[in-house]
C-alpha cells in the first residue's frame, strides 16, 4: 500500500468499504489483500468484475456493519460534480448536439409536414377514445387524439398496405418454389433514444393495428429483455454501459427474430424496470399477423466478436422500420422530467432498484438524473442510436413539446 496517496471518502469504493466497517474488515470479508482494497479506495471505484462476489459477501451475516445494506446502485457514483466539471460536461453536450442535423436528406427520404401527412389518412377510422389513450400513454408523454388522427392513422394505413403487399410477394415465392403457402408475421421495428416515446408509439400502433380486420393479432416485444442479466453486466464491468450495444445478448435476439421469420414462433426474455433486471419468465410469441419489435438498438449494424461485420443484424428481419426522433436537448429535458416523476411514484417502493434515489434531496436526485443522461444515455444516443436514424423507413420528428410536426418517408 502507498499511504501517501489520498483517498476520496465520498467515492463509491469508500462508501462500500464503510458498509463493511472499513478497509481491513472489507478486505477480510471478500478475501482480497488490503493492497487491492486500498487501490480501489484511491481510485474511487471498484472494478465491475468484483461486484458479484462483493454482493455475495454482503449477504453473509456479520460482514456488514449493523443496519447497513448493500445494493448495486452503491457501486455507482451518484455525487453532483463541481461547477468546473459541470461546465466542461455542458460544453461536451453542446458539441454532441452539433451532430443532430436534419433527420434525412431529400435524396433518401421524402419530407412531409404534419398537415401533408394527415391527408394520407384517407378513410381510416379512429378506433380509440380518450380512455384508451390514457391507458396507452407512457410516463410524461402527453400524446393527444389529434396526433393519433394526424400521424398514427396514416401510418397504420401505410403499414396495412405494406402487409398486404408482403403477403402477396410471399405467395409468389411459395408458388415459385412449389411449396404450400405460409402466412408469415410482418415485422415492424421502432427505434429511438431513451425517453423519446418509443414505448408509447409501440403500444399505440399495436392497439390501432389490432383493430384492422385483416390482421387482428399484433404482438409487441421490446429489446430490453435481451439485455444481459445484471450479474453478467457487473462481472464484465458493463453496468454503466447498460443499453450500449455490448450490453445485449445479440445472438439470442437474432435467433428470436430468425425463428419468427422461419416458423412464426419465438421465445423472448422479459425485463423488469422495477428491479432493473431481466426476469426469469419469458414471452412466447406464436403466429402473430404483425410483430412490433421496439428498442434502442434495433437499427444498429451488428458487429461480430472479431470486430468485423456480423453475418446477420436485427434489421435484416424487418419489413418496415420507424425511428422516433427529437433534438437531444429536448430528450434530455424529457428524461429528467420522467426521472423526477418516477422518483415520486415508482421509486418510492422499497423493492425498486432505484429506491435509494427516492429518499435523496430533490436537487441531488435531479443532479443524478442529469449525470445519467449525460454520461450514459446521451453518449449512447450520439455514438450508436442517432447514426442508425437514416436507415429507417419512416422518421417521426417530435418538437420540444412532444408534438409530431414533421415526418420523412424512405423513397422506394
Amino acid at each position: 500500500m502507498n499511504p501517501k496517496r489520498a483517498i476520496d471518502r465520498g467515492a463509491p469504493a469508500s462508501m462500500v468499504a464503510a458498509k463493511f466497517g472499513g478497509l481491513s474488515r472489507f478486505s477480510a470479508a471478500i478475501g482480497k489483500p488490503p493492497s487491492t482494497v486500498h487501490r480501489w479506495l484511491v481510485r474511487g471505484y471498484i472494478d465491475g468484475a468484483y461486484h458479484p462476489e462483493i454482493m455475495a459477501a454482503a449477504q453473509v451475516p456479520g460482514n456488514l456493519v449493523d443496519g447497513a445494506r448493500l445494493v448495486p446502485l452503491d457501486f455507482v457514483d451518484t455525487r453532483i460534480r463541481d461547477d468546473r466539471a459541470m461546465l466542461a460536461a455542458d460544453a461536451a453536450t453542446a458539441t454532441r448536439r452539433l451532430v443532430d442535423s436534419l433527420p434525412a436528406s431529400e435524396s433518401s427520404h421524402t419530407h412531409f409536414t404534419r398537415a401533408d401527412w394527415a391527408r394520407l389518412r384517407s378513410a381510416v377510422p379512429l378506433t380509440l377514445d380518450e380512455a384508451d389513450l390514457v391507458r396507452l400513454r407512457g410516463t410524461n408523454d402527453p400524446i393527444s387524439l389529434d396526433e393519433v388522427q394526424d400521424v398514427y392513422l396514416p401510418l397504420t394505413r401505410l403499414i396495412n398496405l405494406h402487409v398486404n403487399a408482403a403477403h402477396g410477394l410471399s405467395r409468389v415465392t411459395d408458388d415459385f418454389l412449389g411449396r404450400p403457402a405460409a402466412r408469415r408475421p410482418y415485422v415492424v421495428a421502432i427505434a429511438g433514444s431513451v425517453a423519446v416515446g418509443k414505448s408509447t408509439s409501440a403500444r399505440l400502433l399495436r392497439a390501432l393495428l389490432s383493430r384492422w380486420p385483416d390482421h387482428p393479432r399484433v404482438d409487441l416485444v421490446t429489446t430490453d429483455g435481451f439485455l444481459y442479466p445484471n450479474a453478467t453486466l457487473a462481472a464484465r464491468g458493463l453496468m454503466e454501459r447498460k443499453g450500449f450495444p455490448e450490453s445485449y445478448d445479440v445472438r439470442r435476439m437474432i435467433q428470436f427474430l430468425a425463428d419468427i421469420r422461419l416458423t412464426g414462433r419465438g421465445t423472448a426474455p422479459l425485463y423488469s424496470h422495477h428491479v432493473y433486471d431481466v426476469r426469469p419468465e419469458v414471452q412466447v410469441v406464436e403466429n402473430p399477423d404483425i410483430l412490433i419489435f421496439e428498442g434502442l438498438n434495433v437499427l444498429q449494424i451488428g458487429i461480430g466478436p472479431d470486430g468485423t461485420r456480423a453475418p446477420f443484424t436485427a434489421s435484416d428481419f424487418f419489413d418496415l422500420s420507424l425511428y422516433i426522433d427529437a433534438a437531444p436537448g429536448d430528450i434530455s429535458r424529457w428524461f429528467e422530467e420522467r426521472f423526477m416523476l418516477l422518483r415520486s411514484t415508482a421509486f418510492q417502493d422499497p423493492t425498486a432498484f432505484f429506491h435509494k434515489l427516492a429518499i435523496l434531496p430533490e436537487e441531488e436526485a435531479r443532479g443524478i438524473a442529469r449525470r445519467i443522461w449525460r454520461d450514459v444515455n446521451e453518449l449512447n444516443l450520439v455514438e450508436n442510436i442517432l447514426p442508425s436514424r437514416q436507415r429507417a423507413d419512416v422518421i417521426v420528428r417530435k418538437d420540444s413539446d412532444h408534438r409530431i410536426d414533421n415526418l420523412w418517408l424512405r423513397k422506394l
